[in-house]
């Protein structure tokens, strides 16, 4: 039979439908296997396993491609900003001018937190994780508006996208200000989205930072290129909570937590961490790196290679020119940021690098930028969840609109003991 596959099970043959995407991608569609058969599929990490069909992001890992709604992510380098790539995601399709200002006016009308909130700041202690403060102050934030606990059309959707959108960029500025101890800065509404969050975060009360365009702009790609990244472990995670019908806030809060994760969001941290580490241990980079090819020393070069792209990842690419760009413009004077481009220099041209695919990643640049302008390494995942928000967001509206969608609910093989019973307290 044609477009099916067939599972034998105790002498029964079993028919299954292929699936088909539009970009080619097949897979066996099994949700009546256990019905069938008695039968569940075990796949650790669901790394074999489609949990949703989705039109938002496609990824080739082996050719190094990544698409937002089928447009190659390189098409967004030079003209697109965040904004509109957010509205991309979330509606299916690039905005109108006017729908687009509206967006933007919405964001900006809406960048301030309700006064009470700072109390909820100031209720955390200054040495508590940025990103625990974050996904508190998000759920928080559903306090405020319960209004968005139900989105029942596009027009509401949009404006709770823009209150995420706005307040989380608010919300990371003052977890910054707050775990340093610094007075609060309220939004400016004449500056852009970037230019707004680096204000809040490093301006002081009548001494407002003047944002450079070069920094505006390495902002701005990070986010665009972090956007979205198909069904990663918290993009996964917000489609899990949302399955529940959980508001948007709740399953983005649980996005925040997930991505938090070391081996997830924090993958820009560590590449900082290997600097700092190659630094203070009095190695060169030409030494690292042959200690990073010796397989018994345990040592990775952190931030080359990927898990998804087997080629060279695409954001990198981007990434890369503009981070030349900041570091020569900024003439920062920095043995941390030294040491990377030497890193990435010896790595590029060591063959033993190049025959295992391990170019440099965006987590390497993206952490190199965002040292070279002052943000704190404890930050850096905060920053990875503002630009991670809107595909958040697409995939919590992609899942709700889906009239099929059901309650994500795994199962599992069960490996305990059999048939125990209970022991009474004096008898143990």
């Amino acid at each position: 039979m044609p477009n099916t596959v067939q599972i034998v099970v105790d002498g029964k043959t079993l028919t299954y439908p292929l699936v088909e995407g539009t970009e080619g991608e097949r897979g066996v569609d099994i949700s009546k296997l256990r019905a069938e058969s008695g039968l569940i599929t075990l796949d650790q990490g669901y790394g074999n396993t489609g949990s949703c069909q989705s039109a938002i992001t496609y990824i080739d890992g082996d050719k190094g491609i990544l698409r937002y709604r089928g447009i190659p992510i390189e098409e967004f380098g030079k003209n697109a900003d965040f904004i509109e790539v957010s509205w991309l995601l979330i509606f299916g399709r690039l905005p109108k001018k006017d729908e687009l200002l509206r967006f933007r006016s919405r964001l900006t009308a809406n960048a301030h937190l309700h006064e009470a909130m700072k109390h909820t700041f100031e209720g955390f202690p200054i040495t508590a994780p940025p990103m625990a403060i974050t996904s508190a102050m998000i759920n928080t934030l559903g306090c405020f508006h319960p209004e968005f606990f139900s989105l029942k059309d596009e027009e509401v959707l949009e404006e709770a996208a823009a209150r995420l959108i706005s307040k989380i960029r608010t919300i990371a500025a003052f977890t910054y200000r707050r775990v340093n101890g610094l007075p609060y800065v309220y939004a400016n509404p004449k500056l852009r989205y970037c230019a707004n969050l680096l204000h809040m975060m490093f301006s002081m009360p009548y001494d407002d930072l003047v944002v450079d365009q070069e920094i505006e702009t390495a902002m701005n790609l990070i986010f665009i290129l972090h956007a979205d990244h198909e069904q990663n472990c918290s993009t996964s995670t917000v489609r899990m909570v949302g399955s529940s019908k959980a508001n948007l806030f709740a399953s983005c809060a649980a996005g925040v937590c997930a991505l938090w994760g070391p081996l997830h969001g924090g993958a820009n941290v560590e590449v900082l961490e290997m600097l700092e580490q190659i630094h203070s241990g009095g190695l060169t980079a030409e030494k690292y790196i042959e200690i990073a090819k010796q397989k018994a020393s345990g040592v990775r070069l952190m931030g080359f290679g990927h898990r998804v792209y087997k080629n060279y990842d695409p954001r990198a690419k981007m990434l890369q020119s503009v981070c030349e760009k900041l570091l020569k413009k900024l003439k920062v004077k920095d043995p941390l940021l030294d040491i990377a481009r030497k890193l990435e220099e010896l790595a590029l041209k060591d063959q033993y690098f190049i025959d295992r695919k391990l170019y440099p990643n965006v987590d390497f640049y993206s952490g190199i930028i965002m040292r070279a302008i002052g943000i704190p390494t404890n930050m850096f995942t905060v920053m990875f969840a503002i630009g991670r928000l809107p595909g958040w967001i697409a995939h919590w509206k992609e899942q709700h609109d889906d009239p099929t969608s059901k309650i994500a609910r795994p199962r599992q093989i069960y490996v305990g003991p059999v048939n125990k019973h209970y022991v009474p307290t004096e008898q143990r």
